[in-house]
């Protein structure tokens, strides 16, 4: 029998709202049980200050530029991440820490994917094993350094029972999908990087009212789609130099273009705008004769307008459901992935695969620091 170990993923998404927290029990192979799941906001500071960052880093020499601010927001993301675990792990002595950090750039081509967290720090104020950077061996071994849950998202389908074949699809800042064609030992996998997911939408939101999002997709529902400003954007987006990226970052897309509509409006066109990026992946990836169950997780998936028009624009059959109807929440799906690849880091196992980030061989990564 496969030894068992306590582990909390911590998780910070593109949105950068927050931590996602998760505490789970795994083998790091076949099987895992969730103990715990529990939903951290960042104060108004550091919300604020991550996207106005953020929002200034288009390269590495801003990236360079900004160090100062970035290292002081670090600290302040590692402190608020500390307290996390002294109060979930109140109890647990051996418990093993999976941080993911906050991610602020990446530039798959470049090789650099900068999360901010200071796991050294962490294990210093925790007394917790750190396990942290995630992506760099990847990157280093030809990778693109995401998306790393996949290797997760076969775990849950096999744990669940899920029919099989089936594609995972994750709305987060960015979307990507899953497809998996057989059960978890074959590690038959591929996944891949769509484009925006809810970045555009909630940059546009957050930029033009007091509101950080789109609550159900209630602000584009009450807009009308501007189709020319529609139009070019996507000729500009089927014509642009990154098309055989594999990884995205936010700062990969702009709200530029729909600059002067109504708020209403530009949510209604960058609604349209993502759901038709969504949906032409989908066709390609999917099998067209045979229709496939497409499960939805992450915070796009509260997005009904959203999800309304994949579904519209899809030319294939698809059962688009959320993740949810099979008891899993799809809230805390990417941190209990790091909780889970923390302990296949810790067994030295791989966490990444040629099909999944296309690094050259399935190898395993993140630093460990603490005994």
């Amino acid at each position: 029998m496969q030894k068992k170990y306590t582990s909390l993923g911590l998780m910070s998404g593109t949105s950068g709202d927050g931590v996602d927290a998760s505490i789970i029990n795994t083998n790091g192979i076949d099987h895992y049980d969730v103990i715990k799941d529990k939903y951290f906001e960042y104060d108004t500071e550091i919300y604020k200050k991550f996207h106005s960052i953020k929002d200034k880093i288009f390269n590495l020499n801003d990236l360079h530029k900004l160090s100062n601010e970035i290292n002081d927001l670090e600290r302040k993301i590692t402190l608020f991440n500390a307290k996390i675990v002294k109060e979930l792990n109140h109890t647990n002595k051996k418990i093993i820490v999976g941080f993911h950090g906050q991610t602020i750039y990446h530039n798959s081509q470049n090789k650099i994917s900068k999360q901010l967290g200071d796991g050294k720090l962490l294990h210093q104020l925790t007394k917790k094993k750190i396990i942290f950077r995630f992506r760099d061996n990847d990157l280093i071994n030809g990778g693109e350094g995401a998306p790393l849950t996949p290797i997760f998202h076969q775990l849950i389908v096999s744990q669940k029972k899920i029919k099989l074949p089936v594609c995972i699809l994750n709305i987060g800042g960015i979307s990507n999908i899953t497809l998996i064609k057989k059960p978890i030992k074959s590690f038959d996998l591929f996944s891949k990087d769509i484009g925006p997911g809810n970045c555009l939408i909630d940059s546009w939101i957050r930029k033009n009212s007091n509101k950080n999002f789109d609550f159900k997709g209630e602000i584009a529902a009450s807009g009308k789609k501007n189709d020319i400003i529609f139009e070019q954007a996507q000729e500009l987006y089927n014509n642009r130099n990154n098309k055989d990226k594999l990884s995205f970052d936010t700062n990969d897309f702009d709200i530029s273009f729909v600059r002067g509509l109504t708020l209403e409006d530009g949510a209604s066109t960058l609604t349209d705008f993502t759901a038709s990026i969504i949906s032409e992946t989908l066709s390609l990836v999917l099998d067209k004769e045979k229709p496939i169950d497409v499960l939805v997780c992450g915070g796009g998936r509260k997005n009904k307008v959203l999800l309304s028009s994949i579904i519209k624009k899809l030319p294939i059959s698809i059962n688009l459901k959320s993740i949810d109807e099979y008891k899993i929440n799809g809230d805390f799906i990417e941190s209990q992935a790091f909780a889970f690849l923390a302990i296949r880091c810790l067994k030295k196992l791989p966490i990444s695969f040629p099909t999944t980030t296309n690094c050259e061989k399935p190898i395993t990564g993140g630093e460990i620091v603490g005994n």
